[in-house]
């Protein structure tokens, strides 16, 4: 299980490391033409979230590598499965349920890690 819990682990952090990477390093005009969701929010509000994904990629592999302040992981996990939720609202919200599915699996598998590293499976 604890094999299982590191590949779900970084793969949600490549994930939400390139998204938030995109978020903080591009101009919101840009990403509007494939983030949709971004009109609606101010530049910063936009680079925050991208900054908080970033934190929450860092958060989910390198405590637990390091064995240094080990509750960052599932805290991280914890996070990130939020961030999900509210994506999953604002893209509700705007009736773009195609999106909410990728929402779904990230929350899932993001709480999943989380459940898993406070629980039985923690460092």
């Amino acid at each position: 299980m604890n094999v299982t819990l590191w590949i779900i682990a970084i793969v949600l952090a490549v994930v939400f490391l390139m998204a938030g990477l995109a978020k903080v390093s591009q101009p919101k005009e840009k990403l509007a033409e494939k983030m949709g969701w971004v009109e609606d929010w101010s530049p910063n509000a936009v680079k925050l979230i991208g900054a908080v994904e970033i934190l929450g990629a860092i958060g989910l592999v390198l405590p637990a590598a390091t064995g240094v302040a080990t509750v960052l992981t599932p805290l991280a996990a914890t996070g990130l499965a939020i961030v999900m939720l509210l994506a999953a609202v604002v893209h509700a919200r705007r009736k773009e349920q195609q999106l909410i599915g990728v929402n779904v699996v990230l929350l899932v598998l993001a709480a999943f890690v989380a459940v898993m590293r406070f629980g039985p499976q923690a460092f």
